[in-house]
């Protein structure tokens, strides 16, 4: 138990945001009591929490769902969720949808970052709160913003393969969709890392919409290129999965190194089976835990609190809960994600003897 506390507390936001006050004490004291007033009201209302999901393609934004709707759940709110399938005009469209309905909060994964910042303006015009949930909405200027440190992401990739390849070599990355503000820093960080070392980034592509399976073509037709490959740097596990896949087709299965991103239990399953060598693990549950209870508080017009950071999206500067990834490899598997209660020893080691 002291373990899983002390991997959960890796996550936590732990700065608060300053808020500034009025010049006049009467004037603030009128504030107070209308603040309070209004506040009281919503405290009588349901909450309604609109959330607008790109699409259901990767696996974890199942699990994002689900946990925020059941936290939300929970605290007393309601949430109207609405799947885009990958197509930015139907996003905005259920947005709209969304700002009709008269949601007090909206939180979107957004198909296009740089797409829907009309949409988000709109709802704010109608005295939505909006959050960007995982990937930042540009010049949206959202309310908040709940992700990862993306950044961090890509140079615990970048570290694990310098690690592994002291001696350098060829890497091929097979990145997401390039719509995605995140993959965007996720390259930031792993290219910075890689700088001075003597891997060589000879081979990129990305995924459209995330189609893992694109990853399949793109591999084959690095290969035929650059045979003696050292790495893979993946936009995430599933990516990875079609990779190990490929690399298992031309015997290389092992012997390349492979780096992804989110700790899915099938990835798990790679690292301590060898085919996989690290994935940047990011509680999605707590993400998601986190951005529901950020969702009801913004409705009841409670200040934001606990805010470790601040985002520029474009427009100006944005409150920003930034959670940290982890590195996880072989040798802490079972501290961070078995002794964290995030994936069973029964599972990770399904189909290999753990050793103790």
């Amino acid at each position: 138990m002291k373990k899983r506390k002390k991997v959960i507390c890796l996550f936590l936001c732990i700065c608060v945001l300053g808020v500034g006050c009025g010049s006049k004490t009467s004037e603030r004291t009128q504030d107070s009591g209308q603040q309070a007033e209004e506040n009281n009201n919503k405290e009588n209302q349901e909450v309604k929490i609109g959330f607008s999901f790109d699409s259901f393609v990767i696996e974890r934004w199942i699990r994002d769902r689900d946990v925020f709707v059941s936290t939300a759940k929970k605290l007393g709110a309601s949430v109207n969720v609405q799947n885009a399938n990958g197509s930015v005009q139907e996003q905005i469209s259920q947005i709209q949808y969304l700002i009709d309905k008269n949601v007090d909060v909206l939180a979107v994964v957004a198909a296009d970052c740089a797409a829907l910042s009309d949409v988000m303006h709109a709802a704010k015009e109608k005295g939505i709160k909006t959050i960007s949930y995982d990937r930042l909405i540009l010049n949206g200027d959202s309310d908040l913003y709940v992700s990862f440190n993306n950044k961090a992401v890509g140079t615990l990739m970048g570290k694990e393969l310098k690690r592994d390849l002291p001696d350098g070599g060829q890497i091929i990355m097979i990145q997401g969709a390039e719509e995605d503000n995140n993959v965007k820093l996720v390259y930031q960080g792993f290219m910075e890392e890689l700088e001075g070392s003597n891997l060589e980034v000879v081979y990129e592509a990305h995924c459209k919409g995330w189609r893992a399976e694109l990853a399949v073509d793109y591999l084959d037709e690095a290969l035929e290129k650059y045979p003696d490959v050292s790495g893979i740097m993946c936009g995430n596990d599933d990516i990875a999965a079609q990779v190990v896949r490929v690399l298992a087709e031309h015997r290389l299965a092992g012997k390349v190194q492979v780096v992804g991103q989110d700790g899915d239990l099938a990835a798990c399953q790679r690292i301590v089976e060898g085919t996989q060598t690290m994935t940047a693990f990011k509680s999605v549950e707590l993400l998601a835990k986190v951005a529901a209870r950020y969702a009801v508080s913004m409705a009841k017009g409670e200040k934001l609190s606990r805010i470790n950071s601040s985002i520029n999206d474009g427009s100006g500067d944005i409150p920003f809960c930034m959670l940290q990834p982890i590195s996880v490899t072989s040798r802490n598997m079972d501290e961070i994600i078995i002794d964290g209660g995030y994936h069973s020893v029964e599972d990770v080691y399904l189909n290999v003897p753990r050793e103790d």
